[in-house]
Order: structure tokens, then C-alpha cells, then sequence
């Protein structure tokens, strides 16, 4: 089923994505946890990742980078702020064109499986307002869109 729901605030300046699967918590846990199941599905399709270090823990560094169709490299990164797994992590997310984002990620039994709840809090209302109009809602929905084919594929 993926993705369910997208919600923005501006008064909070944060937009909630909400999606859920027919899995494991300890299998959607994976999905951040191992790096090569993190690639397959952190990029949008067009714009697949590449991770480089993946250092999972409180204090660590998770870096990458995507490769868009004509082949051009855009870094990223993660300062990775708390780590609970199966429950979820919280991050800064970032690269050279955008300001940090604190990026909270709860995941939790459902009755159907498992739900992901993954909260982005922007900088500011300007912020939230630019990225949001250069496709940060729609790049996060397509590549969490991903994600029931990397589980199938196990």
C-alpha cells in the first residue's frame, strides 16, 4: 500500500509522510539500516542513490549521492542525531543546495503490518515554501513509493 497520507503545516513548518506496509517492523527497519536497501529506494527512480558511508548511529555520517538521468552526481548527507532501532532515527538531511532539515522516522506495528511515519521539519517557512515548490514532497513520495518492491525483492 505504500504511502497513505502527506500532511503539511506551515505553522510547524513540517510535512508528515505517512505510509504503511506488509511487513516486518524489523524488515522496514532494514530499509535504513542496511545501506544497499537504503539505495534502492532513498532516490527517486530517475534519480537512484548511491551510498558511500554509512555510519548508523548516534554522532554518525550517512553520505551519498544521486545520479540523475544525464548523469550528473548531487551529494547529500545525514548527521545522524538518535538511532532506536526497530522504532525509528532522526537526522539532519542535507547537500550543497538546500539548508538542514531535522528528519524524524517512527515506525510501529499496524494492523496490516507496519506503519513508517516520517516527519521533515524545514528550517524555516521559507524554506519549507522553496522546497516544497522544487519537488521535495513529490521526490519523497515517489522514492518511499519504492519501497514494497525492494521488500518483495527481499
Amino acid at each position: 500500500m505504500t504511502v497513505t497520507s502527506v500532511h503539511k503545516d506551515p505553522e510547524t513548518r513540517t510535512m508528515t509522510l505517512t505510509a504503511e506496509f506488509t511487513a516486518t517492523v524489523a524488515g522496514v527497519w532494514q530499509l535504513w539500516a542496511d545501506p544497499r536497501r537504503l539505495e534502492r529506494w532513498w532516490g527517486p527512480p530517475t534519480h537512484p542513490a548511491t551510498v558511500v558511508e554509512h555510519d548508523l548511529r548516534a554522532g554518525g555520517t550517512v553520505s551519498y549521492y544521486v545520479t540523475s538521468p544525464d548523469g550528473e552526481k548531487s551529494p547529500g548527507w545525514w548527521r545522524v542525531l538518535a538511532v532506536t532501532p526497530p522504532a525509528g532515527l532522526e537526522f539532519e538531511l542535507g547537500d550543497p543546495g538546500i539548508p538542514a532539515l531535522l528528519v524524524r522516522v517512527r515506525i510501529t506495528a499496524h494492523a496490516a503490518g507496519t506503519r513508517m511515519v516520517i516527519v521533515t521539519t524545514f528550517p524555516t517557512g521559507a524554506a519549507m515554501e522553496q522546497l516544497i515548490g522544487l519537488g521535495f514532497e513529490q521526490g519523497l513520495a515517489t522514492a518511499v513509493g519504492q519501497i514494497d518492491a525492494v521488500l518483495a525483492a527481499g
